[in-house]
């Protein structure tokens, strides 16, 4: 046992010291003690690059945070970490926030740093399809999301864009778990499936599918994930959320200057079991479709749009204040440093 807890000491120094990292920019250092926070992830995915390199290039340590991540396997399930003080900070579609204050949670969850602002996941198909037009899944199954999931639901706002009807027009199997569509799609369910990366990426390298449409070019700007807290937290410990918002703001102004491949490099230790070539693909498809937003701030503009998806899909009856989900006071002096 003592053998162990020696080992584990000597690879916690190796990993702080950047023996292992992509960037080589995270150092141990004697200064002050750092504020531990305990961040829950809806996925561990591609989609979040910033947030990898706010870690990998030490902007967090920097900053006086000495993060633990944690991956949430669903938004129900980051969710309830965060409620129940289980995870400090939550990352996830907005979407959550929304329902647990309209389901009269009092301390209730508030949004103060947005990500992303397009979908992440992408169509793929058994076979290529050069010309796909959204009509072509008449009739066909698909493995979708968690029904109220923003997954799922842009998915049907897309098609209701095409005039597709998700109820009548086509099959949607929502009976699959987060994360394991991609395996089901692999062993023969599905016409269809829906997938974020790299298991778009992997089912093509496989050759089990075949990517044919980006639903985040197809919904346009939408805020798809964003970091948030309980109501409580923020107001108790608004200097760590500043902190923090800072050390994110640094891993987006990363990915604006720097190249695919020089992202994928500098997050490949969060992805071990990717290639650097699939990394590097997979990052600079993200990029195309202008994933990333410059800054933090979550817009009311935003906010608004959500609503319409959410109401489109019949999942909130009524619409809720953006000045008490949404606080932009973090995002905004991170940005103008």
């Amino acid at each position: 046992m003592k053998t162990k807890k020696v080992m584990a000491a000597i690879l916690a120094v190796l990993l702080a010291a950047g023996a292992f990292t992509g960037c080589g920019n995270a150092e141990q250092t004697n200064g002050p003690k750092k504020t531990r926070v305990v961040l829950n992830e809806v996925a561990h995915s591609l989609f979040y690059a910033p947030m990898y390199v706010a870690i990998e290039e030490g902007y967090f340590a920097d900053a006086g945070i000495d993060l633990e991540l944690v991956t949430g396997f669903g938004a129900d399930k980051t969710m309830t970490a965060v409620l129940t003080g289980e995870a400090d900070i939550g990352f996830m579609g907005s979407e959550s926030t929304i329902y647990t204050y309209a389901g009269g949670t009092e301390d209730y969850v508030v949004n103060f740093a947005q990500l992303t602002q397009r979908a992440g996941n992408f169509l793929v198909a058994r076979e290529p399809i050069d010309d796909f037009s959204w009509d072509m899944l008449k009739g066909a199954i698909v493995l979708g999301g968690r029904a109220g999931g923003m997954p799922e639901m842009v998915f049907e706002y897309i098609l209701e864009k095409n005039n597709m009807d998700p109820t009548t027009d086509l099959s949607i199997d929502q009976s699959i778990d987060f994360g394991s569509t991609a395996a089901a799609f692999s062993g023969g369910q599905g016409d269809f499936t829906i997938e974020f990366e790299p298991h778009a990426t992997l089912l093509e390298q496989k050759g089990d599918g075949y990517v044919v449409a980006s639903l985040g070019e197809e919904s346009g700007y939408v805020p798809y994930t964003s970091f948030s807290a309980r109501k409580s937290y923020i107001e108790k410990n608004a200097e760590t959320i500043q902190a923090f918002t800072d050390a994110l703001q640094k891993g987006m102004d990363y990915v604006q200057e720097h190249s695919a491949e020089e992202i994928a490099k500098c997050i490949a230790p969060q992805f071990a079991e990717t290639g650097s070539d699939t990394l590097t693909a997979i990052v600079a498809r993200y990029q195309e479709q202008d994933t990333w937003k410059k800054d933090l701030i979550f817009h009311k503009d935003a906010f608004d749009l959500l609503q319409n998806i959410l109401e489109d899909s019949d999942v909130l009856k009524e619409r809720v204040p953006y000045e008490k989900l949404v606080t932009t006071e973090f995002a905004e002096k991170a940005a103008a440093k």
